[in-house]
C-alpha cells in the first residue's frame, strides 16, 4: 500500500508500506525513518522477525493514507523504526493499525482492501 509519513519539518514522505498480518505492530524501515529526521527514543521492545533480533527506535508522528472517496485517513501513534538498513527493505504495516479493519490480500487480482466499520463486503460469483 502507499502511504505518508509526517516528517519533523511538517511534509509528508510518501513510503510504500508491506501489509503484515502477522506484525505485532508498524515498523518504519531505515531508509524511510532517516529522511523524517524525527526524534526518537530508544525502543523498550526487542523488535525481530525471519531475520533475527534487529536494533530500534521509537518516533512519534502520523501514517496517512488516501481514500478514494473520503479523503485522507490519519493514524496519530508511537511507531517503531529500525536503524539499520538491511533490516527492512520496505516499512511495514502491523496489527496496531490493521487490527481496525477487515483486511482482503487478493494476490492474484493484485489487490489489498482495508475495510472500515462503515463499510461492508460480500463474496459471490462473477
Amino acid at each position: 500500500m502507499r502511504g505518508e509519513i509526517l516528517a519533523a519539518d511538517g511534509s509528508w514522505i510518501k513510503t510504500p508500506f508491506l501489509v503484515d498480518t502477522g506484525a505485532d505492530r508498524s515498523a518504519l524501515s531505515a531508509d524511510i525513518l532517516q529522511p523524517l529526521r524525527l526524534p526518537f527514543i530508544d525502543s523498550p521492545d526487542i523488535l525481530s522477525g525471519v531475520g533475527g533480533v534487529a536494533d530500534s527506535v521509537v518516533v512519534e508522528s502520523q501514517i496517512r493514507f488516501t481514500h478514494g472517496d473520503v479523503g485522507k485517513v490519519v493514524f496519530k501513534g508511537q511507531f517503531a523504526g529500525f536503524t539499520d538498513l538491511e533490516t527492512l527493505d520496505m516499512s511495514v504495516l502491523g496489527r496496531d493499525i490493521l487490527d481496525l479493519f477487515a483486511v482482503i490480500v487478493d494476490r492474484p487480482g493484485d489487490n489489498v482492501c482495508l475495510i472500515g466499520q462503515q463499510h461492508y463486503y460480500s463474496i459471490g460469483k462473477r
